[in-house]
């Protein structure tokens, strides 16, 4: 299926009307299954995670999307990553994926907002995940896409000729890190390469497409073990050393995450005081 579909599909913003949304019959239109809310709140069309997920067999097609929807329009990692499982979905089986509204993922871009939080790819692949399971069940997918992400050498994938920032091969590095700013400064400042580069932006579309193909792995291996899944990594060594002292129930009760401690207090040459004498 060629882009320009997907192409469509993200221009309207994924809110095609599908037949789950009004069954019509002759000119009545049925109201849409909603989930029972609290006091009149909270209804759901659905309930509450009530899509069914299916697994994506063609990986290497989804990284092309995931590669292609971070350039369309400029949309971002976000919005490649969602839309490279959701939409695939969409694409394959109508409603009622494709009544999503895709083009929300573009907040996710330059880690939320330019603001270089979390890597928009993990935030969308990480939404993907949400819009089929419950918090007990995507967290833990969620760990396995994060903990893979922090310690592999990125970008992996090449889309060849069909590069649309930088062809070629391009020099990886570590992040040790999901979040955006220490991602790309980390790999900016080991490269040489500026931050706001074609370069960089190429890197960061096809890591788009690499967090897809592992995020994919990961709902793939959930739907078929179901409830039975379980990651594969376990914490960083960091994580697990501070927690000792800094987690739930210890003496020094702290900090909130999983992230790998060391980028930010392993006290390298980058995280003195900045503000004074910085040449």
């Amino acid at each position: 299926m060629d882009f320009s579909r997907r192409a469509m599909l993200g221009a309207m913003g994924g809110l095609a009307v599908g037949g789950s949304i009004a069954a019509m019959s002759g000119n009545v239109i049925a109201a849409p299954v909603m989930s029972p809310g609290k006091d009149g709140h909270f209804m759901q069309m659905h309930g509450e995670f009530g899509w069914k997920p299916h697994k994506i067999d063609d990986i290497a097609a989804a990284m092309d999307v995931a590669y292609k929807g971070y350039w369309y329009k400029g949309y971002g990692c976000g919005y490649g990553a969602f839309y490279a499982i959701v939409g695939t979905m969409a694409e394959k089986y109508g409603a009622p994926y494709n009544t999503f509204p895709f083009t929300i993922m573009e907040m996710f871009k330059g880690g939320f907002g330019d603001w270089g939080t979390i890597c928009g790819a993990l935030a969308g692949a990480g939404a993907a995940f949400s819009v089929f399971y419950g918090r007990n069940e995507s967290k833990p997918m969620v760990n396995e896409l994060f903990r893979w992400y922090e310690t592999t050498a990125f970008p992996i994938y090449n889309p060849g000729e069909a590069a649309q920032g930088f062809k070629g091969d391009l020099p990886t590095s570590v992040a040790n890190s999901v979040l955006c700013h220490v991602s790309v400064s980390r790999w900016s400042y080991e490269t040489k390469i500026p931050a706001n580069s074609k370069q960089r932006s190429e890197r960061c579309g096809r890591i788009t497409a690499d967090v897809t193909k592992k995020a994919i792995e990961i709902l793939n291996a959930k739907i078929e073990a179901g409830k039975d899944w379980k990651g594969a990594l376990a914490k960083q060594e960091s994580v697990t050393q501070c927690g000792a002292c800094h987690s739930k129930g210890k003496m020094s009760d702290i900090v909130k995450g999983n992230m790998d401690c060391t980028p930010c207090h392993s006290g390298n040459e980058h995280l003195g005081n900045k503000f004074v004498n910085h040449p």
